[in-house]
């Protein structure tokens, strides 16, 4: 955390603090705008008080950034394009962080001033989008390499099929649950409603094992939702961090001298891999009396070329400290360029699962040196969400909790609903994949009630529906426009 104080320009101090301000306030903003989807099903089912229920829901979020890993958060990193994020001045840096951090917080706030559980992973993914775009645009370079294509596909494809995996499988639990516990004397109870609970039993708690599994559930929910929005936020700090002090936090600076020879070694074994890989190829060509094997020949001469040189430049280091900054550059750019090739391999037809196994390990350990973290960032991220959490959650449990299906939620439809939210989201976190938390749960939740027969209140569903499709071009565009007037303010 020293390393933002060693720039003896003030202002420039200040404008770093200030970035990172707006970095927290984001996350705080989606943890008091995401809490609902914790919390709503166990305040409606009355599993738990309200103020318990969202002081939990603080905790295992706090957990959840704390131990869910860096896979989402540099998967936020490279939406923007290397060269992009590389290449950039102090000015232009600055510029990208405030109007895309400030995009993604306005719309954040203007939908929970509505009450409508938008989603905080749209918001700003979109304004990284419009980053890309409008920088492409002022500096007169190709739109079409504004933005790493490959890994926005992806991100966009997670974020489209998400809710419709939580609407289908919460409408098959719930519809598991109708069929095996309808009639069963110890748990026909489930399907009720609290008010039909009170009704009937008098009691105003759910039945003992479903309140568990209602809090457990919650649980899973909180948790997961801390692995993989606390994610971003680390990924959002990184990004400023990279784009404002790169000289500190391109690489590892931290990584030990083991760690820097396991990374030889992995060069050394991806290396002889490749090369294999090209006699081998060679060798089919030749058996098939095909004369012209160029292209095959050189199939690998860029990766190879790559981790030659990245050995060169690691050759008798052991500490990443005595690499100037060009040589800092150099080694990120070398290391993003194998993982790529190494990408289009593994995703290659004619390559067996040894293979596939050995280049995904391998490709993990040479990432290490520039997919990190350093612990204060991952605990003030932490710290920031689970703050969030525990504030400003009223408006959207109103809304998830009343105003998606016509009649109150029961207890199979909240555990139904929030076990499907925790896999998915903990699944997610763990592969890397950024997803909204927020349209999986409301998706969720309109599945249990569709398939229950309860109804949805078709209202609700519309204005929900809006703000989703909006989200992106509003965020795409406000931060474009923002981007476009910081360049002249700072």
């Amino acid at each position: 955390m020293l390393d933002l104080f060693s720039y003896s320009d003030l202002n420039h101090s200040l404008l770093v603090f200030l970035a990172l301000f707006f970095v927290l306030f984001y996350e705080a903003i989606n943890g008091f705008h995401d809490t609902a989807n914790a919390v709503s099903t166990l305040i409606y089912t009355r599993a738990m008080s309200a103020n318990i229920a969202v002081i939990m829901s603080g905790i295992f979020n706090f957990l959840g950034v704390l131990l869910g890993g860096l896979t989402v958060a540099y998967a936020i990193v490279h939406l923007l394009p290397n060269d992009l994020l590389l290449n950039t001045t102090s000015k232009n840096a600055l510029a990208m962080v405030f109007s895309m951090l400030l995009a993604a917080i306005l719309w954040n706030l203007s939908t929970w001033y509505f009450c409508l559980p938008a989603s905080s992973s749209h918001s700003l993914i979109g304004a990284i989008i419009g980053i890309g775009l409008t920088n492409a645009i002022v500096t007169g370079s190709s739109l079409v390499n504004a933005l790493n294509i490959p890994k926005m596909t992806s991100v966009f494809l997670s974020l489209i099929f998400s809710p419709i995996i939580g609407l289908i499988v919460a409408g098959s639990l719930i519809f598991l649950l109708r069929y095996y516990l309808n009639n069963n004397k110890n748990f026909y109870r489930i399907h009720m409603t609290p008010l039909e609970r009170e009704k009937i039993d008098g009691k105003k708690t759910p039945p003992f094992l479903i309140r568990i599994a209602l809090i457990l559930s919650s649980i899973g929910v909180s948790y997961a939702h801390g692995a993989n929005d606390g994610q971003k936020g680390i990924g959002l700090i990184m990004l400023v961090l990279i784009g404002i002090l790169p000289g500190s936090f391109l690489v590892n600076l931290n990584a030990n001298k083991y760690e820097i020879k396991y990374t030889k070694d992995t060069l050394n074994n991806l290396e002889e891999y490749y090369l294999e890989q090209t006699i081998h190829k060679s060798n089919i060509i030749k058996n098939k009396n095909v004369i012209n094997n160029s292209v095959v020949n050189y199939q690998f001469y860029d990766v190879i070329k790559n981790i030659q040189n990245t050995k060169l430049l690691l050759e008798n280091i052991s500490d990443y400290n005595v690499l100037n900054i060009k040589k800092r550059f150099q080694l990120r750019h070398f290391l993003l360029s194998i993982s790529d090739f190494i990408d289009k391999t593994v995703n290659s037809s004619d390559i067996n699962a040894k293979d596939k196994y050995f280049l995904i390990t391998s490709k993990k350990m040479i990432l290490k040196t520039i997919e990190y973290a350093p612990m204060w960032i991952i605990l003030i991220v932490a710290l920031s969400l689970s703050i969030g959490t525990m504030i400003g959650w009223k408006r959207i449990v109103i809304t998830i909790g009343e105003k998606i299906g016509k009649k109150r939620m029961t207890y199979a439809q909240a555990m139904s609903a929030q076990i499907t939210a925790s896999f998915s989201i903990g699944i997610a976190s763990y592969t890397g994949i950024p997803v909204s938390t927020t349209h999986i749960l409301s998706s969720s939740v309109a599945g249990t009630m569709l398939i229950d027969g309860d109804g949805i209140q078709i209202k609700t569903i519309k204005n929900i529906a809006l703000a989703w499709v909006l989200t992106l071009p509003v965020s795409i565009l406000l931060s474009g426009f923002l981007y476009w007037i910081t360049l002249f303010i700072i």
